[in-house]
């Protein structure tokens, strides 16, 4: 049988980012693919790094703020290796709320509130009437520029991305791993699970139930619009309901909804057109704007909203997935923790909270 150091299982943002970071560590690595690379949720995702956000669970803190660190360096490297610019499309965003149900409970230093003149004045046209705002310095970038870039960059360092080659189970050897596909079985020295919202398809025989079958896929809807240059958005607009993220061009990505429906892509008209009505709410010359696309994506989400992180309960086995609305931002942290743990190094923040079994039933 063939064989590689490694296979990584998924060829998403989380998957493809663990491949660059383990092969330019001199792991010979694969990447498999049911599909296309850079396909699914990291196609669809909105591309906001928010890093600081005050609501996320107190739990990511410190993998959010690694992996913002990080960005710089893996923007710099990715753009190398593929000759691609990945530019951040904004460094700001701007948060409304309608008073006294304040989007964020406490308001931080790293969220500090904003009078409705001065939000008014940084977003022209910006419904402030029973509104307050805050500010968040947080960038985001188009996530579509990080899915023509990572491949390349990933294949610049000799990774093989093999698509249309869905991983379906995983047998740990001694010392190694057998990864059967419906293309034949190859084998490896481990192997990473980044399936995504797919990961739970993944079986591992001998292994009574797998820590991924604790993922399942949580659909969001989402359109873009166009505005003319005068009406350009200079900052992602957040409210609870709704975001407007701008990607260059007076192209602006709103959404999103979070739905439990399985795997069913369909993008409703209905939808959409509600999307669109709460953005107008808070930026009404949205409601002139023209559509130019609207599409949906499949998240992977665990029930505590926190990725998996480690063993995926065999030897040689490991899993990274159930990022759910933070893949993009959390990508060049995971791929280092995974490079650090295939090595036999301490992870550079603590896993504990990510423990890919912590959400399964005890087995009597």
């Amino acid at each position: 049988m063939e064989t590689v150091d490694v296979i990584v299982g998924g060829g998403g943002i989380i998957g493809l980012s663990a491949a660059l970071e383990l092969s330019r560590n001199g792991f010979r690595v694969r990447v498999l693919e049911k599909g296309r690379t850079m396909s699914e949720a990291s196609w669809a995702a909105a591309g906001m790094l928010s890093a600081n956000d005050p609501d996320h669970p107190a739990e990511l803190a410190q993998l959010a703020a690694l992996s913002i660190h990080l960005y710089p360096e893996y923007l710099s490297l990715v753009e190398r290796l593929s000759g691609r610019l990945v530019p951040l499309r904004t460094q700001a965003t701007l948060v409304t709320s309608r008073i006294g149900c304040e989007f964020h409970s406490n308001e931080t230093a790293k969220c500090p509130p904003l009078s409705a003149l001065e939000a008014e004045r940084r977003i022209p046209g910006l419904a402030t009437e029973g509104r307050s705002f805050s500010w968040m310095e947080e960038p985001s970038l188009n996530p579509r520029d990080l899915c023509a870039a990572l491949p390349l960059a990933a294949m610049a360092t000799g990774v093989e991305l093999q698509e249309e080659t869905e991983v379906l189970a995983v047998t740990s050897r001694e010392g190694a791993v057998e990864v059967r596909t419906q293309k034949g079985t190859v084998s490896a020295g481990a192997f990473v699970n980044c399936c995504g919202a797919w990961a739970a398809g993944v079986q591992h025989p001998g292994l009574e139930r797998s820590p991924a079958a604790t993922v399942e896929p949580r659909k969001g809807q989402m359109l873009a619009v166009r505005v003319p240059p005068p009406l350009d958005l200079p900052y992602v607009l957040r409210s609870e309901e709704i975001y407007l993220v701008p990607r260059g061009a007076g192209l602006i990505a709103i959404g999103a909804t979070v739905e439990r429906a399985g795997f069913d892509r369909r993008v409703e008209p209905a939808v959409v057109e509600r999307l669109r009505a709460l953005a107008a709410e808070v930026w009404p010359p949205i409601a002139s704007a023209t559509v130019v696309e609207s599409w949906s994506g499949l998240r992977p989400g665990t029930s505590d909203e926190l990725p998996l992180i480690g063993s995926a309960g065999l030897p040689h086995c490991w899993i990274a997935t159930g990022h759910f609305r933070n893949g993009i931002l959390l990508a060049p942290a995971t791929a280092v923790i995974l490079r650090q743990l295939l090595q036999g190094s301490p992870p550079a923040v603590s896993l504990a909270a990510f423990l890919p079994g912590r959400l399964m039933e005890p087995v009597y």
